[in-house]
C-alpha cells in the first residue's frame, strides 16, 4: 500500500540521486502519481527507466555551479518546481589513517554542501512561486556512530541542522524536512557491505542490529518520503527516522 494518495498532476518535482536506490523509487512514485520529474544524476544518461513525462538532468550536486544550471534546466523544460528530494548521496568506508583531506572533502561535499546547494536553488524559486516542499536526506548515522564512517556521520549529522535552520527561515512558504533511514537494501548498501568484508556474517550483523531484522525495501522509504513531502503538510523543521528501530535501541 502506498503511503501517498491524491493525483499529482500538474505538479513538477525534482529528485537528485534519480539513477538508483532510494531517489530512483522516488522518482517513480512522484511520476505515478502524474507529477513532471526532473531526474537529476552525475549522468543523464544513467537515468535507466526514466518515468513518463521525466526529464534526465546531468549534475553534480557538490558543485553549486552544477546544480543552479540543473534547477535552470528543469524550471525551463517543466515549469515551476513544488517538490524537491535531495537523494543523492555517498559513502565510502575508511579506516582513520587512510581517510584523507581529499575522501573527507568528498563526503562533505556531496552529502553536507549538496543538500544545501539543492535546498537553496530549490528556495529561491519556491519563494517566488509562493509555496514548495523539501526533504533531505539524513542517516541513522546522524544520530549513531560507526567505524569507518565518521566523514559520513559528520555530514549526514549536518543535514539535521541544516533542515531546521532551513525550516525557520522558509516558513510559512516553504517546508523543509528531514527523512532518515535505516539500512535499505540499495547498491550504496552493498558497496559498505562489501568494504566491511562482504561476508555473508558481516550481512547478517548488519540485520542483526535492526529490531525489525531486516533491510528495508528502497520502495517503502521512497513511500515514506513522498508522504512527508506531499502530505504532512503541518510538518516542517522535522527529523523523521524510517530505521527499523535502530535509533531505539
Amino acid at each position: 500500500m502506498s503511503g501517498m494518495s491524491g493525483s499529482l498532476v500538474g505538479k513538477t518535482a525534482l529528485v537528485t540521486g534519480a539513477t538508483s536506490g532510494i531517489g530512483k523509487e522516488v522518482a517513480a512514485l512522484l511520476a505515478a502519481r502524474g507529477a513532471r520529474v526532473a531526474c537529476v544524476s552525475r549522468s543523464a544518461g544513467s537515468v535507466s527507466e526514466l518515468p513518463t513525462g521525466g526529464l534526465a538532468i546531468a549534475a553534480d550536486v557538490g558543485d553549486a555551479a552544477s546544480v543552479a544550471q540543473a534547477f535552470e534546466r528543469a524550471t525551463d523544460a517543466l515549469g515551476a518546481i513544488d517538490y524537491v528530494v535531495n537523494a543523492a548521496g555517498v559513502g565510502t568506508p575508511a579506516f582513520l589513517e587512510d581517510l584523507t583531506p581529499e575522501l573527507w572533502q568528498r563526503e562533505i561535499a556531496i552529502n553536507l554542501s549538496g543538500s544545501f546547494y539543492v535546498a537553496r536553488e530549490a528556495a529561491i524559486r519556491m519563494k517566488r512561486a509562493g509555496s514548495g516542499s523539501i526533504v533531505l536526506i539524513g542517516s541513522e548515522l546522524a544520530h549513531l556512530g560507526l567505524e569507518r564512517l565518521p566523514h559520513y556521520c559528520a555530514a549526514k549529522a549536518g543535514i539535521l541542522g541544516l533542515t531546521r535552520a532551513l525550516a525557520l527561515e522558509l516558513a510559512p512558504v516553504i517546508r523543509v524536512n528531514c527523512v532518515c533511514p535505516g539500512p535499505v537494501d540499495t547498491p550504496m548498501m552493498e558497496t559498505e557491505l562489501l568494504a566491511f568484508g562482504g561476508t555473508p556474517e558481516i550481512r547478517q550483523a548488519a540485520i542483526d542490529r535492526v529490531p525489525l531484522k531486516r533491510f528495508a525495501d528502497p520502495k517503502e522509504i521512497a513511500e515514506f518520503i513522498c508522504f512527508v513531502l506531499v502530505q504532512a503538510t503541518f510538518s516542517t523543521g522535522n527529523i523523521l527516522n524510517a530505521d527499523g528501530g535502530t535509533t531505539a535501541a
